[in-house]
């Protein structure tokens, strides 16, 4: 499928994973307009930069809370009215906020009364969960509203793709100690993309995930750089944190190829022990 051209929205496209996939889809792959959404307050400097540097404006900032259903429809509805359909989506913010499921008292053996709480609990699954199957869904909206304005319904393979969406899975999907509510959020979206990856497909919009390993984002680098050294990158083959513009590389490899619709496992060898 080519992306040139093409409009795309990326959430939390101001750091980590989702700013590496707008430089490289910008740069590289020269789509028309991407809406990089994301709450930080670097965003418009982010989005500034890369157009001076392009030499043309075609990253556009949207900040706000993406598990805001308001302002979700006010992105898609301002790029639609700019641009046309969205035809690419990669809903790449996440959160994370490990802790181990249960705690007891040392002292008396009876269960903490800050065992995992659970209004952190159900904003990561807003977050990681939620929020980036409806960003997806309202993509396919796109897709399907102009396909209806134009007349057309059920995709025939002639007409060739119409989008493509990448979810942002992680290896924590199969478990990871201290990353219950994370964790959770990430196999949820397993099954999202494999509903989405049949449903979609009538108005030709593909639906992959990727699992990326521990890679060198902010989000990763909280964690610590003593559980990095001595938790992470021992059981990891590379002996490093994957490179945000390697698993920037893998997503715009899987909007781009047409045979890619399934999940993607970019771990970089990651073997944790028991």
């Amino acid at each position: 499928m080519i992306l040139n051209g093409r409009t795309a929205v990326i959430t939390g496209g101001a750091s980590g994973i989702g700013q590496a996939v707008c430089m490289k889809l910008a740069n590289e792959e020269e789509v028309r307009a991407i809406a990089v959404v994301d709450q930080a307050g670097e965003t418009e400097q982010f989005c500034r930069k890369l157009n001076d540097a392009l030499g043309r404006p075609v990253l556009l900032p949207y900040c706000g809370d993406v598990t805001d259903r308001a302002f979700r429809e006010s992105v898609f509805q301002d790029m639609e009215e700019r641009f046309g359909p969205v035809t690419l989506c990669v809903p790449a913010a996440g959160i994370v906020r490990d802790r181990l499921a249960v705690k007891l008292d040392q002292t008396n053996g009876k269960v903490k009364h800050n065992m995992y709480d659970e209004d952190e609990f159900r904003r990561v699954i807003d977050v990681d969960l939620l929020a980036p199957i409806y960003w997806a869904m309202r993509m396919v909206a796109s897709v399907a509203m102009d396909r209806a304005t134009r007349g057309l319904k059920q995709w025939v393979p002639a007409e060739t793709m119409q989008g493509a969406i990448v979810l942002i899975g992680s290896i924590s999907s199969a478990g990871n100690r201290g990353q219950i509510a994370y964790a959770t959020a990430k196999r949820g979206l397993e099954g999202a993309q494999a509903t989405l990856a049949k449903e979609a497909v009538y108005f030709g919009v593909r639906c992959a995930i990727i699992h990326p390993g521990f890679t060198d984002t902010p989000m990763v680098r909280s964690l610590g750089e003593e559980m990095i050294k001595d938790r992470i990158l021992p059981n990891t083959q590379l002996r490093r944190l994957i490179r945000p513009d390697e698993i920037a590389g893998a997503i715009v490899f899987m909007l781009k190829n047409s045979a890619v619709s399934g999940t993607l496992w970019a771990d970089a060898g990651w073997h944790p022990t028991a």
